[in-house]
């Protein structure tokens, strides 16, 4: 299965997005991020788009949405058209889950999080993927009827990552910093593309939401440099376009950890209230004169 020429070729336009989760304020390493994605298309004369990922209804808010706006504008980036919600595309998203369920790449999994980590524990060498420890692949042995008679149960479905990956064949992806990369989805296991509590995940929505807003050139962290593989499987899945990708090197605290916000990273609102100058600031990020204490780091 071989997926489409690359966006850009059908377009001539470079186009990259902003995507946060309204989960929480945004911190200095939001703001790297944004203005990466925004001044890698507006060099180009293309588009950036804005998009909230808000699928974890749970635990998305909408002050956190206005507070990205705010923020956003602050820095002084300007998005083209309108803000996409994910929340508002969770059609596509079964649509592309149906098709990957009826070529029989994906399957149920009623397992706990309990469940996994005892299976874990007694395993004596875990591996580990994108997402932490690889799942173990308890539901996948479950006959496909009696799978069916349980789906009143709560359940994600996870992708076969083994007959998927036999299925796609060799696969490549390009990164503007790191050149030509072997894609390695296997590595990764059988990752959930659909959670129990929203009806997709993270890899399905993201890769359907870059094909669906014609993005060309994913601008992201080094944290999701491992989750791109299964991204570009997706896409070779689904016949997708392949987007360019552009990991950036990651802000660091003044602890030396990955700027977040369970860890209480500074955020962008406490800056603005206390007067910071948001373009001002934005050029500093540009420039590499960082707040004391924090670094870029290439891993």
């Amino acid at each position: 299965m071989t997926a489409r020429r690359d966006t850009q070729s059908q377009t001539g336009e470079v186009v990259t997005r902003f995507a946060p989760s309204p989960t929480g304020a945004l911190h200095a390493g939001h703001a790297v991020a944004a203005i990466a994605a925004h001044d890698r298309a507006r060099t180009a004369g293309g588009r950036f788009l804005l998009r909230i990922e808000d699928i974890d209804t749970g635990r998305s808010r909408p002050e956190h949405v206005a507070g990205v706006l705010r923020d956003l504008e602050w820095l002084g980036l300007a998005w083209d058209g309108e803000v996409v919600f994910q929340s508002h595309r969770m059609a596509r998203y079964a649509d592309a889950l149906d098709r990957l369920r009826v070529a029989g790449l994906v399957y149920p999994c009623f397992c706990t999080r309990a469940d996994i980590a005892r299976e874990l524990a007694a395993s004596a060498s875990a591996p580990h993927g994108v997402d932490g420890a690889v799942y173990p692949g308890t539901c996948r042995a479950i006959p496909p009827e009696v799978a069916a008679a349980r789906l009143g149960e709560p359940h994600a479905w996870r992708i076969d990552m083994a007959r998927a990956v036999a299925l796609a064949g060799p696969l490549t992806w390009t990164d503007e910093l790191a050149g030509t990369v072997v894609a390695d989805p296997l590595a990764q296991g059988d990752v959930v593309l659909a959670r129990k509590d929203a009806g997709t995940s993270y890899h399905l929505a993201v890769t359907v939401d870059d094909a669906a807003q014609g993005v060309t050139h994913v601008v992201r962290g080094l944290d999701l440099f491992a989750a791109t593989h299964i991204h570009r499987l997706l896409q070779a899945l689904l016949d997708l376009p392949v987007p360019v990708w552009r990991h950036h090197p990651l802000l660091l605290g003044p602890d030396g950890q990955r700027l977040a916000k369970r860890n209480g990273a500074p955020t962008l609102a406490a800056l603005r209230d206390g007067g910071v100058d948001g373009r001002a600031f934005a050029d500093d990020l540009r420039a590499g004169r960082l707040p004391i204490g924090f670094a870029l780091a290439s891993a």
